[in-house]
Formats: structure tokens, C-alpha cells, sequence
């Protein structure tokens, strides 16, 4: 009797087992952006407070606060590439990819992450406005506004995008070509903070 008790009160979870998932399909690959220029394994720098670049994390706009590709299909559409994931959010996997950059160009201590924690009198930080794939002109676009507040100066700011020519919309070629454009945008950040 207790046996047949057991077996009526898990009948129904055995049922719902079916009916329930733990996450969505996996991705067959994930995207993510590999900076065309790294510093060496081993390299350290020591800098005064004055020399050392905090960077804070960098915003984006809703469109890609997610982990999806965005296509802008006309000027007022906008879609997402199917079978395009990133491995992070775009703006974090950005920033990373400018600190990298910044270290292995300028030689220059960098202090990235989510609280910075130092007190760096030179800061660099911004919004990531365009991260994707444009069907208009068939292009993988980064645009990205930067904010530069330095000691003694007045905040900075300068617009930055680059655009590269995408054969096809597929993740195989959009991926590519946005870690192309975004290392072209790193490059020219890491120029301008010097």
C-alpha cells in the first residue's frame, strides 16, 4: 500500500519532467573578440597614480545590452542574426579588448573591471553605440563615444566607428569582421590616450 502511495505522488513529477527544460539549445560556437595585439606574458609596468589609466565599464544601448548580434535592417528596424551569441556582453567583451590594446601599444598601467578601485586621476569610459551587422551597406559596424577625464583638464570626448565589408550575414562572416572593426576602433583609442 505505501509502495502504491510512493509511486501516485511521483507520477506526476515524472510527468512534468518532460514538460520542463533548464536552459535553451546550446549555440554549435560562441562569438568573441580576440585583440590583434596582446602584451606579453611575464610584462608589468609600474606607474604613478598620475600615469595609470582607470578604465570603468563601458554602456551600451539596449539593442546591445544583450548577447545577440543586432542587424540593422532599415532605419527604424532592427532584427538579430540568428545563430549569433556572443560570450558575454558586448560592451564588457569591448572593454576588455581596449584595455588590451591600450597595455600592449602604450606600455601604460590599465585598471579594468566592474570598480576600477584606484584612485587614477586619468579615466577613460563611454557607451558602445553600434555593435553589428548593417544590411544596408553590408558592413560590420562598432561605434563607440569615449569620455576621457584627466587631472586637470576639461572631460573628453571623441566618436569612434570603423566599418568592414561582410560577404555574407552569417555568424562566419559577420564574426570576423565585427572583431576586425572593433580592434580597428581599440587601436585608434589606444592612439588617443597615448
Amino acid at each position: 500500500m505505501t509502495r502504491t502511495i510512493t509511486l501516485a505522488a511521483l507520477a506526476p513529477v515524472l510527468l512534468l519532467g518532460g514538460c520542463l527544460s533548464f536552459g535553451g539549445e546550446a549555440p554549435d560556437s560562441l562569438l568573441t573578440l580576440t585583440p590583434t595585439a596582446t602584451a606579453p606574458a611575464g610584462a608589468g609596468a609600474v606607474a604613478a597614480q598620475g600615469t595609470a589609466l582607470a578604465m570603468v565599464e563601458f554602456e551600451a544601448t539596449r539593442a546591445l545590452d544583450v548577447t545577440r548580434v543586432p542587424v540593422q535592417v532599415t532605419d527604424t528596424q532592427l532584427a538579430y542574426l540568428q545563430d549569433a551569441v556572443w560570450v558575454d556582453r558586448p560592451a564588457r567583451l569591448f572593454g576588455q579588448l581596449v584595455a588590451e590594446t591600450i597595455r600592449s601599444r602604450t606600455g601604460r598601467v590599465v585598471i579594468d573591471g566592474a570598480d576600477p578601485g584606484v584612485n587614477a586621476t586619468d579615466r577613460l569610459h563611454g557607451s558602445l553605440r553600434a555593435f553589428g551587422y548593417d544590411a544596408r551597406t553590408r558592413e560590420a559596424v562598432v561605434t563607440f563615444d569615449a569620455v576621457r577625464n584627466t587631472n586637470d583638464a576639461e572631460p573628453m570626448t571623441r566618436r569612434f566607428e570603423a566599418r568592414v565589408p561582410v560577404t555574407a550575414p552569417e555568424t562566419a562572416f559577420v564574426g570576423p569582421a565585427l572583431n576586425q572593426a572593433a580592434n580597428q576602433v581599440a587601436g585608434e583609442i589606444a592612439d588617443w590616450v597615448g
